[in-house]
């Protein structure tokens, strides 16, 4: 947990003693939520769940406080190593003084959730807001919930109930008092999307998709531990509400990125995370996911008085919903033509949020070949038989972003026709745009860049680039960028996509 400020402590009377020797402890007031009281010591953090019965929860009953501790630790334990330690009763000693268990046959007043200090600096909503959150940083965000999602059990048996959560949704902002005939649009305008999606959900249930997540992704909730992104405080005590779709899970992350942030970084993240994972599937459910968890934001700053921010939230969810028209770019040329920086530059304004999805041979190839995307690969990944796998990879993501609706902009070399013609293909079979763009710069160039690079997913050398321009194919039909300037190459590929920006 983090040192952020205290606020008053209103505590359940019958945990005022359990409370008295916490703060005794930490030598300070505990920072207080509607549902705990949370103690920050030197290097331990202390958190105690209050004894109250809400709505949505129970932590009426000592057993109940216990059980749900107990459930927290065993959620986040294994995805923050060392963060989160035990949970120790807190018990009336034998003189009366109130302590940690000393013995077995010690009164039990109340369970504590123990865990480490992390400082407030490292958490990502406080690294969002201070501008810090750097391209690497955000890969890291992207493979720690890739590693979340990989690690949890596939269980054919679970079933998501979307439509109890927007009713949820729907309800709770109209207790907090957001316009009730704009929460009744947004909620009428969500069913129809998830009708419209049935079939797409059915095949997610299916699929393995829906799986007991964290189901609070937010920015607030992950963190820097051990010098790498940690997500942590998963939702512990609903588990209706955090079996969910995995891409409902990426969303509220993406959506918190995409407002607190920008959509570039959204978009990173989400490009990541698919060349991760190959689920390019979910961008299906991306408007009712990121809608769905944007209502959220609004009611709940509601409730907390902020009333801008309520009404930013409230529009944003609106707008995820807005159909936008989806197209595949294909973005080619030798190696060291900027292909990737050109990709990342044009694809958050294309097609819906967060932007379009950015799918590179060269990540694809390393999930393929089973490593992560800046390892390096032998010569025997590069085997004609390996590239013929990776660019049909390629043009299948393609093609089923783009079947969902989403845009994706496909990046490779695309020096032989064939591979042209299965990106291509791709979109005349998904019904779509496409748009070929085609990056030339003068040889040194390209030869002075990848030999600058480093811990980049491409294992393209000098003596690469200097083969490859042996055998350029030129531009063909597709339009030719100069990419000797970054801003230049950007400036001219937005102007021959301008008709598919919003």
């Amino acid at each position: 947990m983090d040192d952020r400020q205290a606020v008053p402590l209103s505590a359940v009377s019958e945990q005022a003693e359990v409370a008295a020797f916490l703060r005794g402890l930490a030598g300070a007031d505990p920072i207080e939520t509607h549902i705990s009281l949370v103690y920050l010591g030197a290097d331990t953090v202390w958190k105690l769940k209050k004894a109250v019965r809400l709505s949505f929860l129970d932590f009426s009953r000592l057993e109940d406080r216990r059980r749900f501790a107990e459930r927290e630790l065993t959620l986040n334990g294994p995805h923050a190593p060392g963060m989160y330690r035990d949970v120790v009763a807190v018990t009336r000693h034998a003189d009366g003084s109130v302590g940690f268990a000393s013995g077995p046959d010690e009164p039990v007043l109340d369970w504590v959730l123990r865990m480490a200090r992390v400082p407030a600096r490292d958490f990502m909503d406080v690294i969002a807001a201070d501008g810090r959150l750097t391209p690497a940083l955000l890969d890291g965000l992207a493979d720690a919930v890739a590693a979340l999602h990989a690690a949890l059990p596939r269980q054919p048996e679970l079933r998501s109930d979307m439509p109890r959560v927007i009713a949820g949704n729907a309800r709770a902002a109209r207790e907090a008092g957001l316009p009730a005939a704009e929460v009744d649009r947004w909620e009428t305008t969500m069913l129809t999307a998830l009708a419209d999606r049935s079939d797409w959900l059915a095949a997610r249930t299916a699929g393995g998709f829906i799986r007991r997540a964290h189901g609070d992704l937010h920015l607030g909730n992950l963190c820097l531990w051990q010098g790498r992104p940690v997500p942590f405080d998963a939702l512990e005590f609903d588990e209706d509400l955090a079996t969910i779709d995995l891409g409902y899970d990426l969303a509220f992350l993406l959506m918190d990125l995409d407002f607190r942030a920008d959509r570039a970084a959204a978009n990173r993240v989400l490009s990541r995370y698919i060349g991760r994972t190959g689920d390019a599937d979910l961008t299906r459910g991306l408007p009712p996911f990121l809608s769905s968890r944007a209502l959220i934001r609004a009611h709940v700053a509601a409730r907390s008085g902020k009333t801008a921010d309520a009404s930013r939230y409230l529009a944003r969810a609106h707008e995820y919903l807005r159909p936008v028209r989806p197209l595949i770019v294909a973005v080619g040329g030798l190696p060291g033509t900027g292909k990737t920086t050109l990709a990342r530059a044009i694809a958050p304004p294309l097609g819906a949020a967060p932007g379009a999805v950015v799918l590179r041979s060269d990540e694809i190839r390393k999930r393929l070949c089973g490593v992560a995307p800046e390892e390096r690969l032998p010569p025997s990944g590069y085997k004609p038989e390996v590239s013929a796998r990776v660019f049909a990879e390629l043009a299948d993501l393609a093609y089923r972003t783009a079947s969902s609706g989403h845009a994706a902009i496909a990046d490779a070399t695309f020096m032989d026709p064939a591979h042209r013609d299965l990106i291509e293909d791709s979109a005349r079979r998904a019904g779509v745009g496409f748009v070929g763009l085609w990056l030339e710069a003068p040889l040194p160039d390209l030869e002075a860049r990848v030999a600058a690079r480093t811990g980049d997913a491409s294992d393209a050398t000098v003596d690469v680039v200097r083969s490859a321009a042996r055998h350029d194919p030129g531009a063909g039909d597709w339009v030719s960028i100069d990419a000797t300037e970054a801003t230049r190459a950007r400036d001219l590929a937005t102007e021959t996509l301008r008709p598919y920006l919003h």
